[in-house]
This record gives C-alpha cells, structure tokens and sequence, in this order.
C-alpha cells in the first residue's frame, strides 16, 4: 500500500496558536488572583508583626525597630521560628527556604503542580517567620504563593504541563508586581529564572497577569513607587566605570553569600537535631542580631528606603552590611520560611552606600547602584536586576549605570561560582539546570539540509523471496525505502520485517509492493525541520525516515539518526572552533 506523506508541519517564526489567547483570558483571573494573593500576605504580616512585637490584633503595618520589649528581642525570633518548624514538619516541607527554588523544581520536575496546602502554608509560614522578626522580605513568598494559585487555577482545566507553567508564572509574576509595582521587572524575572523559554505562548499570558496586578495595586498595596527615590543623578559617562566598579565588588559578595549560605546549611545538617528545631536555632542567632541593631529584624522595607534617602548613618549602614547578612544567612540556612530578594535590596544597598562616600553624587543612587549589582549577581538576572532597582524607585534616568553594575556582577558570578543561590539547592537534590537559552539547532536545518540524497531503495516488484534473500548477506542499512518504477514511495521494508516474513513462512512468490503496510507511512518533505523529524523518530520507533518530494513524491534522501545527532556535534564545533579569516566552509 502506498504511504501517504505526513501533514506538512506549519513553518513560522513562532510556535503561537489560538491557545494562547485562551491562556491570556485564564491569566486575567490568575493576575487578579495574584494581586489579592500579595495584599493577604502583606496583611498577614503586618498581624504578625502586631502580634509579636505589640501584642494587639492589627493589620497596620508597623515598624518592628518602634517597639520597646527589652530582651525578648532574642525570644520572640525564636519563637516565630519554632512554630514555623512546627508547621513545615507537621504540615508541607515545601514550605522551607525562600520559595523560588520550590517553584523552579515544580516547573521542571513536578509538571507545574503545586498543591493547595502549599498555597495556604507558605504565605502563612512566611508572614509569622517575618512579622517576628526573621530577616526576609515577601517576594520569595508571594511568588511561590502567586504560582500556587496560578497552577492550581490551570488544575481545574484540561491543560497541558506547558500550559500549567505559564499559568503559573503567570501568578508568580503577578504576585511580585502586586508587591513592588515592578511590572516590567516581573516579565524579566518569569523570562530569565522561571520560564525557561520565550515564546509567545507564554510571554503574553503573562504580561496579561502583570497588568491586571499592576491595576489592581492601587486598590490592594497602594500606587507609586515602592521605594520613591528623587535624587540627582552623576553625569552618566564618568560614572559608569565607578558603577561597574561597584557591580564588580557587590557580584563578588553575592557569590561570598551563596557560598556561606550553603556551608551554614550544611552545618546545621551535621546537628544532632531533626530538621523541625532548626529555625529555631537560627532564630535565636536572628534575635541576638537585634540586640546588636533592631534594623537587622524584618524584611526592612524602611532600611532599604533610609539607604536610598541617605538618612542612615555610617554605623548603621556598616551593621546592616555586616549584621543583616549573618543572621539573614543563618536564618535561611537554617530552612525557615522567607524570600531573598528584600535582603539582598539592603546588602546591595549598604555596600552602594558605602561606595558613596568615597564617590561624587547623591548616596541614595549608589545604594540603587549596588542594588541592582547585587541582585543580579546572586539571581543570575542582570536584565531583571538592572530594571527592577530603576523601576522600584521611579528613577527610570539612572538605567545606564545600573545596567553597567549589573552586567559587571553578573559577569564575575558567573565565572566565579558554577551555580547562583537559586540553584545550588537544587543542585544539591541530584538535578542539574542549564540557565542558557539557545535556539535549537535542529529546528535551524531542514531535512534538505541533512539527508542523504539519492538513497539506496529496494523496488516493490522485488518478491518476498528476493528480499528474504537480500537480507540475509551484507547489507548497507538495516531499512530501505520501497519505490515504485517512476521511484516514487511506496513504504519501508526492514531487516525485521523480512525476519517476521521467514518466520511466518510467508509465500516467496509474493510483491514487495503488497507486502508494505501503513506501519510505514512516517514521510518528511526536503522543508520539514529537523525537530520534526527527530519528533516522528520517536513517535513511530523508526530510525530512517525518507523525505520525498512534495509534487512528484519521488524519494529525494533519507534522514537517519546518526544525521540528526550530527546537528548537535557541529553546535558544539561552532562553540569551540576558533579561527580567523576565511570563507564559510573554512578555507
């Protein structure tokens, strides 16, 4: 029987269909969603935060450095923790560390499935770790939060795996505009740490929930910049070697915190302790911090605004450098609930400070500078790190230096430690994650580009016995096409089938032509990419697919697997490779 080619594949610069606008209408109610998701854990907190500190019920938000409990400084971050550790034993381990982790192993490994007990325990677990004192900010939490509600959302629906991450993302991204008001950075965050990709399916729909939480904020959060920052700012041109002087140094300690991090995580794992006591250990050392300095408490969204007005003075800018980073990283090691992002905003900012007082300019725009470097550095996000520093403060004209500090942080941590404080965790749980995008370079070729051209084929007026007698000596391949006398295609036959038609003593005088079934009808035309190909190989088990022409369907080559494997060996050629003049081919 002839075999009919396969459909031809749709060819486009993108791989969008009509789906995505069904995700972009899902994504209006995650967005909304996520927004609400933000403004419940900042509520939460401010409750906490009453409860420990002030001991009344409120939902105001306070400042935990306006209290006066005396000693209890070092109880109450203990306490807070313990019930934490209570919790993540007793109900969800998901909810240890600062979320991000969590959520890129859900999208990687766990088909975008978050469960509904994490979407309540996390932020809960997250706004008693802070409100009594631990110090992390909200972002880490509102992002596993706001992916809990965007995956479970696309849990009610007959999606895709695909589809799930991108609804999840989606909230996740929401969450954190709800939060900063960074709409633009949040794109830049599900792009370059969560997504794994950039395609349209998956970019809209997003940028559909950042916008419905960015409206949404006014009513929920508040309007304006989160950190509002009017200051003048340096002539750009002398000052981008000092802010890439500055990147330099803050991408050098963001790989020194990723580094400490991880040994004082294994510290606590040598404990002769279940893992439930350990916040409390680390909350003990978060106490004894606030003796020292109350500033170090808390996520610290007023010290990170002081920095960037300059009010601070040089000694608290110096404990909150050297302070906040130790109890930050015990407290983290020790796999209590709280994000990253908020603590490193003060370290950044501290060290940016300091740099300003050694150069020309307002304080405010080093500490924005070093912000930037630093988050870049530890996340491996220069793009969301440059923007979000720029964006959370309003101060849009001071882009070009902090792009200049991120890029150069971004370049030292990638060269000096292998993973960013994101991943290493992972890392740790036996999985590898690739952070680089690269354009496949199988679905760059066409099966024009890679078959074998006039390939060996066997003719369908061959008998049973003469191909059982072809098979059984020498041959070049394992598999033939089957062409007719004007060498258009009818089939494949293999070594198999002439096995299966041995055994089954089938009569020798038989055609070829009526032997071939539908079994053999995997066909790719010379435009067809190579993914496809590779993609039919899987699907059918058949390792030589024969490409035909489109208007004739005479048989133009054959595509093996040994030929798609080579498109991965010149991939790694054009990497490594290295010459200097000459023509294309190499001469």
């Amino acid at each position: 029987m002839t075999a009919t080619p396969a459909r031809a594949p749709r060819l486009a610069d993108h791989s969008a269909d009509r789906r995505m606008l069904l995700l972009a209408a899902m994504a209006l109610v995650v967005g909304a969603g996520g927004a609400v998701g933000a403004w419940a854990l900042l509520a939460l907190i401010a409750l906490a935060t009453n409860l420990f500190w002030f001991g009344r019920l409120s939902a105001a938000h306070v400042a935990m450095t306006d209290s006066s409990v005396g000693l209890a400084v070092v109880a109450i971050p203990v306490v807070g923790s313990l019930i934490v550790g209570v919790m993540a034993r007793f109900g969800s381990d998901k909810i240890r560390g600062h979320g991000i982790p969590e959520a890129i192993e859900a999208i990687l490994y766990n088909q975008s499935r978050l469960s509904p007990k994490v979407a309540i325990l996390k932020p809960l677990s997250s706004a008693i770790s802070i409100g009594s004192g631990g110090p992390f900010g909200a972002e880490g939490p509102i992002i596993m939060t706001g992916g809990a509600i965007g995956s479970l959302f696309a849990q009610c629906f007959r999606l895709s795996s695909a589809e799930r991450k991108t609804l999840l993302v989606a909230g996740a991204a929401a969450g954190m505009t709800a939060i900063f008001g960074t709409p633009l950075a949040a794109i830049l965050l599900a792009l370059e740490v969560l997504l794994f990709e950039w395609k349209p399916r998956s970019f809209v729909p997003v940028a559909v929930a950042v916008l419905v939480a960015e409206a949404c904020r006014p009513a929920l959060v508040g309007a304006g910049p989160m950190f509002p920052l009017a200051a003048p700012l340096p002539a750009i041109g002398p000052a981008l070697p000092a802010a890439a002087a500055l990147g330099i140094a803050v991408g050098l300690l963001a790989s020194l915190l990723s580094v400490l991090l991880y040994r004082i995580e294994d510290v606590f794992h040598r404990l002769p302790l279940h893992w439930m006591w350990w916040p409390a250990a680390g909350g003990l050392v978060v106490g004894l911090g606030g003796l020292i300095d109350a500033h170090v408490l808390g996520a610290g969204y007023a010290s990170i605004q002081a920095l960037l007005d300059g009010s601070l003075a040089l000694r608290v800018v110096v404990a909150l450098l050297v302070v906040k980073a130790i109890v930050w990283l015990v407290a983290l090691g020790s796999g209590t609930s709280g994000g990253i992002l908020a603590p490193l905003l003060i370290l950044g900012g501290a060290a940016g400070a300091l740099a300003g007082q050694l150069w020309l300019g307002h304080p405010g725009v080093w500490a924005l500078v070093g912000m930037a470097g630093i988050l870049s550095g530890a996340m491996r996000a220069p793009l969301t790190g440059a923007l979000f520093a720029a964006e959370v403060t309003g101060l849009f004209g001071a882009l070009p230096l902090t792009v200049a500090s991120a890029g150069a942080a971004y370049a030292v941590s990638v060269l000096v430690i292998r993973r960013s404080i994101l991943t290493e965790k992972i890392a740790r749980r036996g999985r590898h994650i690739r952070q680089e995008y690269v354009v496949d370079a199988m679905e760059l070729m066409q099966a024009h580009d890679l078959m074998t051209p006039d390939p060996a084929t066997l003719p369908g007026t061959m008998t049973v016995g003469e191909v059982l007698t072809h098979f059984a000596g020498e041959t070049a391949h394992r598999t033939y096409p089957v062409v007719d006398d004007r060498q258009r295609l009818i089939g494949l036959v293999s070594r198999g089938d002439a096995l299966a038609w041995r055994t089954a003593d089938m009569p020798p005088d038989r055609l070829l032509s009526d032997m071939i079934s539908d079994a053999a009808g995997a066909v790719a035309y010379p435009e067809t990419p190579a993914g496809t190909v590779a993609d039919m190989m899987v699907e059918t088990g058949v390792g030589r697919i024969p490409v035909v022409d489109r208007t004739s369907r005479k048989i133009a080559g054959i595509l093996t697997r040994h030929d798609l494997l080579k498109v991965r060996g010149d991939g790694r050629r054009a990497e490594t490779d290295r010459s200097r003049f000459g023509t294309a081919d190499g001469r």
